[in-house]
């Protein structure tokens, strides 16, 4: 009886087949494509993987004016040059898979992984074939886990299945029909052509950060005070400690009433009013979900959301972690964590830690459950050779795991009010009591503050009297972290694919900036012309909608089929709006995008220096708008960043380029005599051939070459030279 298991990544492929019998054979189809072959309960059983998703959706008539009429077809054969890699892992699970007596679907256990396995089944091992399926459901890929899915098939889900179908069909009606729509309104009004996208999640997105820029924009500051003084005191031990004390009225927005309390206050000294002592614990965090992972090692490495989840999604494929595409914030007692602990022990840091466990392990669980996977947990197997960043995200993972079976921490908080001539001033200090969790998680500062050695009736010298002005300060831009969490607040998208969408927006260039994301004109005017012309694609109540129904089909309250035909009447709705306004639409997009390219001003005409690409050199570069009448022209290199830092010798804008990133004048020539003939300073003998080696300037400053070149091409920085002539 010959058998195959269809997994999702070769990794997982190879941990299945040695988890199943430990003398699986490696066999590689076409010098390519690895796959295992075993025996099992009398079975011969090949394990073979995907690539991810092996089918791709495409129009049944490519000609069609808007694409409804949909196909799966090899990803290979839709997108020739990004998915070329496919074709020998399609054409390896249509040999291996043919005539087969019994499949295994064992990718991921998540809507996109279920779908992944069943194209590849359908269409690569033949539709007769899908009444032989059984499904395999795991989130680790540990040998006890994986030995206990596959002895615990189950049926293939195929609300799972419908699910994933429309998702992926809503998605190409929007994304592909309208983005193609906006760049022919833009090819009608300006015989120009302009690459544009929208999206069912990524616009209503972008009208968030649109939102949010306008909030900023209106934003009208107004000036307030802080009224502190600074007064003396001792901490308990003697120690001389002073006290900054703050008024009680906060942020005074009357100027008079700030003067008030200076001229009363100024000279006299402080009367210990009131003194309050209370006890506060700070319970332990809740296990990690995808979201709560990405939000804190953005906030403790900086690390973007989507470069989180990719570690996260290596470190499951190799074992070390659980399931990361999850929504779960609870730890189920059946995943063992006296074992896990156990194996964690060989660590001798995390030794020092566990070993201070109670006796009697009980997670501080969240309230957000999913039914497919437990939350993020360490499988216990300790990895070797980790790259430095993922172990940042392994150790984070595994001391969250740690901490969340502890104590909650416990303080000691002093809450104090002074009395100087009338007016109320108050401090506060907390001290810890008991550190309980949080001496097991090091990412947390905890507040340990000395408390002053005074009590009521004391009266205590005012050293000084400040009245601070300032001013209400605008809404915060979004960051990768937070927009993430409020797309997770609003229901927009799905856990496993908000950080693409955001990665998206940045690759459209509708965004910049790595800590505060800010949009830039395109973006802004994107959302407002769709705002006016098509309101219903910027609608998050449209998405969220959308959302729902799509997880109906999973909950038997709507169909696949009901699903996709309401999407196509949104889309053919939306597409009415904007081919009823497509003048308008594509003369301000155009106009929009222009804007955002300009850089700065000709230094020859003081026109507007404007990005531009050339299609004859593949190449950007940057051009005068009064061209051809001005032939002001700068290269620049791949991947150029615009800083809003102007150079301090010429005014035009700074670049940032290369990698490692380095900045420079966008003029090659600031600051250089171009009118005398350079004489490159003579610095030694090439070690490659022998010649003069000469100092010379370039576009990334100066550099060393061979003045045998270009027969020899001997190059290095100035600060290498004297290691290349040891």
């Amino acid at each position: 009886m010959h058998e195959v298991i269809v997994c999702e990544k070769p990794t997982s492929a190879e941990k299945i087949a040695k988890a199943l019998s430990p003398s699986a054979k490696k066999k590689v189809y076409n010098k390519k494509v690895k796959y295992w072959e075993l025996k099992k309960d009398s079975k011969d059983i090949t394990v073979v993987s995907a690539v991810g998703h092996l089918y791709s959706l495409t129009p049944d008539n490519p000609k069609d004016r808007v694409y409804f009429d949909l196909h799966w077809a090899p990803a290979y054969e839709v997108n020739k040059k990004g998915s070329g890699f496919t074709k020998d892992y399609v054409r390896a699970i249509k040999k291996l898979g043919k005539n087969a007596d019994s499949y295994v679907h064992a990718c991921d256990y998540d809507t996109e992984g279920t779908l992944i396995g069943y194209n590849a089944l359908k269409y690569a091992c033949g539709q007769e074939n899908l009444s032989k399926i059984s499904r395999m459901k795991f989130s680790t890929l540990t040998k006890k886990d994986l030995l206990e899915a596959y002895d615990n098939r189950i049926d293939l889900d195929m609300n799972q299945v419908d699910t994933g179908i429309a998702r992926h069909v809503l998605d190409y009606y929007f994304g592909v029909n309208i983005s193609k729509a906006l760049m022919k309104s833009v090819s009608s009004a300006k015989h120009r052509f302009l690459k544009l996208s929208a999206g069912r999640v990524q616009t209503p997105t972008l009208s968030i950060l649109v939102e949010r820029e306008n909030e900023i924009k209106d934003f009208v500051p107004e000036p307030y005070w802080l009224i502190k003084a600074l007064v003396e005191g001792r901490t308990e031990d003697g120690v001389e400690d002073h006290i900054e004390v703050d008024h009680v009225d906060g942020k005074i927005f009357d100027k008079a009433r700030a003067e008030e309390i200076m001229t009363k206050c100024q000279g006299k000294d402080a009367k210990v009013h009131k003194i309050s002592l209370s006890n506060s614990k700070t319970q332990p965090p809740v296990p990690f979900n995808l979201g709560g992972l990405q939000s804190e090692a953005y906030n403790v490495f900086g690390f973007s959301p989507k470069k989180t989840q990719v570690i996260a999604q290596n470190l499951y494929t190799s074992g070390y972690t659980s399931y990361p595409r999850t929504s779960s914030q609870k730890l189920p007692e059946s995943l063992g964590f006296k074992e896990i602990f156990s194996q964690l022990s060989h660590d001798g840091e995390f030794k020092k830690h566990i070993s201070q466990l109670p006796s009697k392990l009980r997670p501080n669980n969240g309230k957000k459950d999913d039914a497919a996977h437990p939350a993020i947990h360490p499988t216990g197997i300790l990895p070797q050779g980790l790259s430095r960043d993922d172990k940042k995200i392994y150790d984070l993972i595994v001391y969250r795991f740690i901490s969340v079976f502890f104590e909650a921490a416990k303080f000691e908080t002093m809450s104090t009010t002074l009395d100087i001539e009338g007016e109320k001033f108050r401090f506060r200090r907390r001290r810890v009591t008991h550190k309980g969790w949080m001496e097991h998680y090091p990412y947390r500062n905890i507040d340990n503050e000395e408390f002053p050695d005074i009590k009521e009736g004391d009266i205590l010298k005012v050293l000084k009297l400040l009245a601070d002005e300032k001013e209400t300060k605008p809404p915060a831009r979004y960051n990768q972290a937070s927009l993430i969490k409020e797309l997770e607040k609003r229901e927009l998208g799905t856990k496993a694919t908000r950080a693409d969408i955001i990665d998206k927006l940045y690759d459209r260039k509708y965004i910049t900036g790595d800590k505060q994301i800010e949009v830039n004109q395109l973006g802004t005017n994107m959302i407002d012309t769709l705002s006016t012309y098509c309101n219903d694609l910027t609608s998050e109540e449209l998405t969220r909608a959308f959302e729902n129904k799509l997880e109906g089909i999973d909950n038997n309250t709507s169909t696949r089929s009901e699903v996709i035909e309401e999407g196509k009447k949104e889309v053919k709705i939306i597409l009415g709006d904007i081919t009823k306004n497509s003048k308008e639409i594509g003369t301000k997009l155009y106009e929009s995008y222009q804007e955002s390219n300009i850089v700065g001003t000709c230094p020859t005409c003081g026109g507007n220096l404007v990005k531009r690409y050339s299609f004859k050199t593949k190449a950007s570069f940057v051009g005068c708008s009064n061209y051809p009448d001005c032939t002001t022209i700068y290269s620049i290199p791949k991947g150029t960043n615009f800083l809003k830092k102007k150079c301090e010798k010429c005014g035009l804008p700074i670049i940032s380029f290369g990698k490692p990133r380095q900045r420079a004048c966008l003029d090659p020539n600031c600051g250089k005599d171009t009118t005398k003939p350079h004489q490159p300073e003579k610095v030694g003998e090439c070690p490659e051939c022998g010649k003069q080696l000469l100092k010379r300037s370039g576009r990334y400053g100066d550099f060393i070459g061979c003045s045998g070149f270009p027969k020899c091409r001997f190059t290095c920085s100035v600060e290498e030279l004297e290691q290349k002539l040891k």
